[in-house]
């Protein structure tokens, strides 16, 4: 009852909101903090709904960001996002790994793997002003976009395999290994190929036939996700790696979604919802416990985490592109942490014993989102602002590039069609 009046009431006042910087994310997760100092604070266990409601979340955006990453997107961004995402994310990935492993010596390596691979996907709804704003150059605003709904399929694999393994040393899951993870993810990547190459081929046979309507197709592309979890569940795969699949595949056999503009807004309207869901627990679970046992180490590895753990790594696989400092600046800043990192974290107390280097591990990642959440939906419309000008002064070359403009989730309220 709670959560359908937030939803109600924000969604009737999204425009109002957003000009006093207040996200989704930050509405609800204040919500939840809200009933939890209220006395309804509870362990994510005791969220019955969390697990599917976490796991059909990041299965939705799993699918959604692979699929409209378009080979005509990379034509203009591509070299731009392979150097963040072939040398920048290993390089965060690592970093924060060793940070990890300094910082909280006790934890096991696959504890301290899990909390680098938790904090590594970037989340361009936190940022979604910096995406919809055109002050901000095109290319830019693409290359920040494709790279993040790259990165979630990235980090789904490193983040569940840590979470594997980690439950076979505990033998809380017989059978399940390090080992048998990497055979989850090639049955999950082979399973999630053929639902979204077959779905994309069958429903783009009856648009050709003229057997379907373009409502109905959108509802079809919604089961596609829902289609390839399910059967790589079923036949003993990786779900996540399958959804992730599924919709490169889908984006590959499906050449007339380019012209249906509206066949993911059902997928991303279900996304969006179920993330309000998520956000609510995430204020619920997690942000009373981080008053009460948050310390100096896990307040300054989520610092880190946002600026030098990111920004560095960014910088460095960015030497010799020809951008120019103040966007290196930019793009380094602007990978906020949100929905996949918290639904990482509910898997991750879901599936593992909450013992004290989980509980570590677990404020650190909190404080990371909670910082991300507060400082980039705040800084989001400024900095757009100020960087836009700088690019409109100065007329970069590289920067101002064409490129396709983005798609980024988050958009339907932003634009009122929610």
């Amino acid at each position: 009852m709670v959560f359908a009046c937030l939803v109600l009431a924000y969604t009737a006042s999204s425009r109002s909101l957003g000009r006093f910087h207040v996200t989704a994310p930050l509405a609800f997760a204040a919500g939840g903090a809200a009933l939890g100092f209220a006395g309804q604070a509870q362990t994510a266990q005791e969220v019955v709904w969390v697990k599917l409601v976490a796991a059909l979340t990041l299965a939705l955006i799993l699918f959604h960001d692979a699929a409209q990453v378009r080979p005509r997107d990379l034509r203009s961004v591509g070299p731009l996002v392979a150097r963040m995402l072939l040398v920048g994310w290993p390089l965060t990935v690592l970093a924060s790994y060793l940070t990890a492993r300094v910082f909280f010596p006790d934890q096991p390596a696959m504890l301290a793997l899990l909390l680098a691979a938790a904090l590594a996907p970037t989340d361009a709804g936190l940022g979604a002003a910096t995406l919809v704003n055109p002050a901000v150059p095109v290319r830019v605003r693409a290359v920040l976009n494709v790279e993040s709904g790259l990165n979630d399929g990235l980090a789904a694999p490193l983040a569940l395999f840590a979470i594997a393994a980690l439950a076979g040393a505990e033998s809380l899951r017989p059978g399940v290994s390090a080992a048998g993870a990497l055979g989850e993810f090639a049955l999950g990547a082979l399973t999630g190929g053929v639902a979204g190459a077959g779905g994309g081929a069958l429903l783009g046979w009856s648009r050709g036939h003229a057997m379907s309507t373009v409502s109905a197709r959108a509802l079809g592309v919604f089961t596609l996700p829902v289609l390839a979890y399910g059967s790589a569940e079923l036949a003993h795969g990786n779900g996540f790696v399958a959804a992730f699949v599924a919709g490169m595949a889908f984006a590959a056999s499906s050449r007339w979604m380019h012209e249906e503009k509206s066949v993911f807004e059902l997928t991303e309207a279900s996304a969006e919802l179920l993330g309000f869901g998520v956000w609510l627990v995430f204020g619920l679970v997690a942000v009373p416990r981080l008053w009460e046992a948050a310390g100096w180490r896990e307040v300054l590895y989520a610092l880190l985490s946002l600026t030098v753990l990111r920004m560095l790594p960014v910088a460095v696989s960015l030497l010799g592109s020809g951008l120019r400092p103040p966007t290196v600046l930019f793009l380094g800043w602007f990978g906020p942490r949100g929905l996949a990192t918290v639904v990482f974290a509910l898997l991750a107390i879901e599936t593992l014993e909450v013992d004290q280097a989980l509980r570590h591990a677990l404020l650190a990642v909190s404080l990371t989102v909670l910082f991300s959440v507060v400082a980039h939906g705040a800084s989001a419309e400024p900095l757009a602002r100020r960087y836009g000008a700088w690019a409109e002064r100065h007329q970069p070359p590289v920067e101002t590039g064409s490129a396709r403009e983005p798609q980024p989730r988050g958009r339907l309220v932003r634009r009122g069609r929610l």
